[in-house]
């Protein structure tokens, strides 16, 4: 059969974002940042009650939202719900970029940034984070008078774990005077940091948060987008009727509900963390400070070699040789247990 399908160029033309395969059941998965200690259980407990009538509708969204506004300490009309956060940050590609419009980010960063501005045949600039993993400030303050269309930052960022003070991202808020300037905000449990008080002062400023990483949700899919009430009902506008199903909502909720749960794995997640980075220091592994459920380790010209025994016997971590080098990986933090595991994996492959 012969056919020729009418594919965009910018489609045709772009990188992929490479997922890991399937085959992952029974591995330790420190690999992909997810919450390894599992969601609270009152979430199943909360979708166990879902009735066959109710998942024969379609999902109603007020209720829900009122809730988690008041979790986030908004109101309901600055809250945007969406398909998790990768489908929160596609609404801005939507409303914001034209073919050859500028966006503008720093890498090494969450792939999605790129993989949206090539799809959308966007003008990219991609500033580097340094050497030693810090933001450039002053290079990004420069590229926001070019007035971009979109700018993102992930706070902290993934995969380096840095984290920009409040006066450094109040110098971008009040420098991005003409760009959806969106905080991509997946590790804020994490880090204790947000931009989301802000959003009555600076109507162009975003935040996106999700519920995969300290909430445990992640194949659920639920993210949001914060904002002032004006822009977000501009965002609306680009958004399909039912894009959240009904099981996410309800998890949601009773994740939220349970405060107790949230809070033990925040502190236990930066206790193992200090912990691990302490241990992989004591034995000459450079570890660069993280403010996420992560860390960035630099194992040196052995690390490739020992990211593939690693995997072999079972244990998945994230190299990252193709954005920043070498024996660069990057380390989710699970449980006291599952860290002492591969530490012991690492100890006995030097």
């Amino acid at each position: 059969m012969k056919y020729s399908l009418p594919i965009r160029r910018a489609v045709l033309n772009k990188r992929t974002y490479d997922l890991p395969g399937d085959g992952r059941e029974g591995m330790l998965r420190l690999d992909l940042n997810e919450n390894t200690s599992g969601c609270s259980p009152r979430v199943p407990k909360a979708l166990a009650r879902l009735s066959t009538r109710y998942i024969a509708m379609y999902p109603e969204y007020r209720r829900s939202s009122a809730r988690f506004a008041r979790y986030f300490g908004i109101r309901p009309k600055e809250l945007l719900l969406a398909n998790g956060a990768d489908d929160a940050l596609r609404v801005f590609f939507d409303a914001c970029v034209d073919p050859r419009t500028e966006v503008l980010f720093c890498e090494p960063t969450f792939p999605m940034y790129r993989f949206y501005a090539e799809n959308f045949d966007a003008r990219i600039t991609a500033l580097r984070y340094t050497r030693e993993m810090d933001f450039p400030l002053d290079d990004f303050l420069r590229a926001l008078r070019r007035k971009p269309r979109v700018a993102i930052i992930a706070n902290p960022n993934n995969p380096t774990g840095t984290l920009l003070d409040e006066r450094a991202l109040k110098q971008i808020a009040n420098a991005a005077t003409e760009t959806a300037l969106v905080i991509d905000e997946a590790y804020a449990d994490f880090s204790g940091i947000t931009v989301v008080p802000w959003i009555h002062r600076y109507a162009n400023l975003f935040a996106v948060r999700t519920f995969s990483k300290a909430a445990g949700l992640a194949s659920l899919r639920l993210g949001c987008v914060i904002g002032n009430a004006k822009s977000i009902a501009l965002l609306r506008g680009v958004m399909p009727p039912y894009a959240v199903n009904l099981a996410a909502l309800v998890a949601a909720e009773a994740a939220i509900k349970d405060r107790d749960t949230l809070r033990r794995c925040v502190r236990d997640v930066k206790k193992v963390r200090a912990e691990f980075a302490s241990a992989l220091e004591t034995i000459g592994i450079q570890v660069f400070p993280s403010a996420g459920n992560f860390l960035l380790a630099n194992f040196g010209p052995a690390g490739p070699a020992l990211f593939q025994r690693l995997e072999r016997r079972g244990i998945l971590l994230r190299p990252r040789t193709h954005d920043i080098g070498g024996g660069f990986v990057r380390i989710t933090i699970g449980t006291r247990d599952e860290m002492n595991r591969l530490l012991r994996e690492i100890e006995g492959s030097r």
